[in-house]
């Protein structure tokens, strides 16, 4: 926790802050350093769009759901308390550190190239995946970016947990399928396959421990069928 001489609220405010500053310069830094050039329009648009709505989720936490943005800040391998989710949750960091570096790669070799209209189809697959996981984060103040149960957890069945079990990893899922196409490349769809992989080991693993941990969860698989995708897994 970053440490100031004022309150708590204000210490995780500047915290999320910094947070999302140290990730506008690491994917900022991987995309237009791979691409060799800062004359990248598709990166910028996408730099934009995904610090933009980035930036809106944490003022919208830190002003309505600060216990839920505590909950965020706390995150990557180091935060998970399970060896198997710090293992999952390197793989997902890699996985997407590749989602951004082979688009940049793409752009700077001219492996493919992609019509507007494709890269804009991109784009709101990226907006459409921050408005599914910003409705959770309404519905769930639980959401932890880490595998655990909180003090008073309940399980959610209502909102989209009544339509998956995963409706933020669904979310994510959409969102990182459109961030290829956004950036320009068709080859850097290859990258998502690993990502998707990981994300679905992370969701069975995290469906056997709150199955032990959450009472209740049990009982919501039975009744939630579907994982990610309706009327399909």
């Amino acid at each position: 926790m970053v440490r100031s001489g004022g309150s708590p609220r204000a210490a995780l405010q500047l915290q999320a802050l910094l947070g999302l500053a140290a990730m506008a310069a690491i994917v900022g830094a991987l995309l237009f350093l791979a691409a060799g050039t800062l004359f990248y329009l598709e990166a910028w648009i996408f730099l934009g769009m995904f610090l933009g709505a980035s930036l809106g989720v944490t003022l919208y936490l830190m002003r309505r759901d600060p216990a839920l943005l505590a909950r965020r800040v706390k995150a990557g391998p180091v935060a998970e308390q399970r060896p198997r989710q710090r293992i999952i949750q390197a793989l997902a960091s890699g996985a997407f550190l590749c989602l951004l570096a082979v688009p940049a790669l793409d752009r700077r070799f001219g492996w493919s190239r992609l019509p507007a209209t494709i890269v804009v189809l991109g784009e709101a697959l990226v907006a459409a995946g921050f408005v599914v996981v910003f409705r959770v984060f309404k519905e769930n103040s639980y959401a932890s970016a880490v595998v655990e149960v909180g003090a008073q957890q309940r399980v959610i069945d209502t909102g989209p947990y009544a339509v998956v079990r995963h409706p933020m990893y669904a979310g994510a899922l959409v969102l990182l399928a459109g961030v290829p196409l956004a950036l320009g490349s068709l080859w850097g769809l290859l990258a998502l396959g690993p990502m998707a992989a990981v994300i679905v080991w992370r969701l069975l693993d995290e469906e056997t421990f709150l199955t032990a941990q959450l009472p209740g969860y049990a009982a919501y698989c039975a009744k939630t069928r579907y994982r990610l995708i309706p009327r399909v897994w």
